[in-house]
């Protein structure tokens, strides 16, 4: 198994579920607002730790997860937004929960290898 594939995984059933979240919003402005940019962050994290798993080099593994990291965290915001909305009536604490532990887990990853390019003065 390659290096990362479990949060590979957990990053692609997180974008499944916002997904499906968002099909689920009103179709209003103010909600299909607020679900394609939960959509975009939610995926996006997904997709650009998919690319860093695949980096050229430490610094563009380091650059493409810190974005997956900033990504998960605008998630966060937009899931907060909808769980506080009223838009849908499941408690979404524990879609809430699984993003902040991504969340922390991509920035403790970015942490972690930039830590690790600085002792080797690659960054």
């Amino acid at each position: 198994m390659r290096v990362g594939a479990d949060i590979a995984e957990r990053l692609l059933v997180f974008g499944v579920t916002v997904v499906q979240l968002a099909a689920r919003l009103p179709k209003h402005p103010a909600a299909r607002h607020v679900g394609l940019q939960l959509v975009r962050s939610g995926t996006g994290a997904g997709s650009n730790y998919e690319e860093g798993r695949s980096a050229e080099s430490r610094a563009d593994f380091v650059h493409k997860v810190a974005v997956a990291a900033k990504e998960m965290r605008e998630a966060c915001y937009w899931t907060a937004l909808v769980a506080r909305s009223g838009w849908i009536e499941e408690d979404l604490s524990p879609v809430l929960r699984e993003a902040s532990e991504l969340a922390a887990i991509l920035g403790a990853s970015v942490r972690t290898a930039r830590a690790g390019a600085e002792r080797h003065g690659r960054l």
